[in-house]
């Protein structure tokens, strides 16, 4: 036994030293180099959900302005920060992008508990995804997950893991000034 734990200790250590000696970030971008870095996912795949309301929403529907589509669960450690940090994105370019967090697998109870206790539920537009499409559609395998997307629905970032305001507010710059 102790050297089966002794064995995966090593491998994690190990994949922790490769993954910072080759600075991986978790994150696919097309901003900066679309020749040099290509993402599976070049558009917003068309799907749809419902919000909080019950009403049916397009992803499609996004495309005329930039956007960030953000794939969280109450079970993320990380997403109660994000979610508090993409409302004051949200707030802070108002009209002139759209900022959605689509939640993985829960009921409308859990999700909107979730957000109405941190105060984001009127702040931004949240969706339900019973089947865990968007997740699926993007590749997702870590959390939480987020997009951005320029106004013609093409994806620029695909960002792998949490992040804080200012890398939001850097990205979404970076493409409404593209």
């Amino acid at each position: 036994m102790k050297a089966i734990i002794t064995i995966v200790i090593i491998l994690v250590i190990g994949g922790g030293f490769l993954i910072l000696r080759n600075g991986d970030t978790g994150e696919i971008t097309a901003v900066e180099d679309k020749a040099s870095e290509e993402t599976k996912y070049d558009k917003v795949p068309d799907l749809s959900f419902v919000d909080y309301e019950g009403n049916s929403f397009k992803l499609s529907d996004l495309q005329g302005k930039p956007h960030v589509i953000n794939s969280w669960a109450v079970w993320c450690p990380f997403c109660r920060a994000e979610l508090e940090d993409f409302a004051l994105l949200q707030e802070e370019f108002g009209d002139e992008i759209t900022v959605v967090a689509i939640d993985r697998q829960e009921s409308l109870e859990k999700a909107k508990g979730f957000t109405d206790e941190i105060s984001v539920t009127e702040r931004m537009t949240f969706l339900l995804d019973s089947k865990d499409a968007f997740y699926k559609s993007i590749g997702g395998f870590s959390m939480p997950e987020t997009i951005f997307v320029d106004a013609d629905g093409n994806i620029m970032v695909h960002k792998r893991g949490p992040m804080a305001l200012d890398e939001m507010r850097e990205k979404m710059n970076a493409i409404i000034n593209n």
